[in-house]
């Protein structure tokens, strides 16, 4: 049986100028459904550039994303799009969310987007919300949350469609410890319960340990723990 998300031998090179610049090495691993991997690596290791790539955000110049056996490569733009609308939750680490709108509406624009405003399913939102701890602000625009509370609005926008895969980069890079446990429990609650494929691009530790699976990358490759000076462990 074929691999739920399937990267293979993706390569990407920027060019600053006339100098090239190589994200990513020949990059290749499987995901199985329901699986929670961390991938982690220092600042420039490439796993930003995997990120844009494993969402169909971006092209590589050579390999596959293949996901629940669509080769993005292989879809026009517009399949692309609907793609990552079906199947893809993104939660970023600048939180990108529209100032003018509150906290419920940045939320609900999601639904919007994929063509489920009609079927709003009041439950669910309610239960999301008051995991992350948004009962009280979500009339609140972002210029008037906190920077954790702006990121919890931004994963609860990112859940909201119950996507079959959620994409965090970085999700807790700008956030204090307690906003980060808040975020990384919504993450694990939304894998074990609600069975989402979650895939984590972070440089901390003790992030990744929410993960059942870490990957190691470095310069633009995938490495063994043991090659990661800046790796310090983690808990089982």
């Amino acid at each position: 049986m074929a691999a739920f998300i399937e990267a293979v031998e993706l390569t990407k090179t920027y060019h600053v100028g006339k100098i090239e610049v190589p994200a990513l090495r020949g990059v290749s691993f499987n995901v199985e459904k329901g699986d929670f991997v961390s991938i982690v690596g220092p600042s420039g290791s490439g796993k930003s550039t995997l990120f844009y790539l494993l969402g169909g955000l971006t092209r590589p110049d050579s390999g596959h994303v293949i996901i629940d056996g669509a080769d993005f490569a292989q879809l026009s733009d517009a399949e692309r799009t609907r793609m990552r609308k079906r199947k893809i939750g993104f939660v970023f680490q600048k939180f990108n969310l529209l100032p003018t709108l509150n906290a419920r509406d940045n939320i609900e624009i999601a639904l919007d987007i994929a063509g489920k405003d009609g079927n709003r399913d009041n439950t669910y939102f309610n239960t999301i919300v008051s995991l992350l701890g948004l009962e009280k602000r979500l009339s609140h625009r972002p210029s008037e949350l906190s920077g954790g509370e702006q990121q919890r609005v931004a994963l609860a926008r990112a859940l909201i469609n119950k996507p079959a895969i959620v994409l965090a980069d970085e999700p807790t890079g700008n956030l204090d410890s307690k906003n980060s446990e808040v975020v990384l429990n919504m993450l694990r609650h939304s894998n074990r319960e609600l069975e989402q494929t979650v895939l984590m691009i972070t440089h901390n530790p003790e992030a990744a340990a929410y993960g059942n699976r870490i990957i190691h990358m470095r310069d633009g490759e995938i490495v063994a723990p043991e090659k990661d000076p800046q790796w310090t462990g983690a808990r089982s």
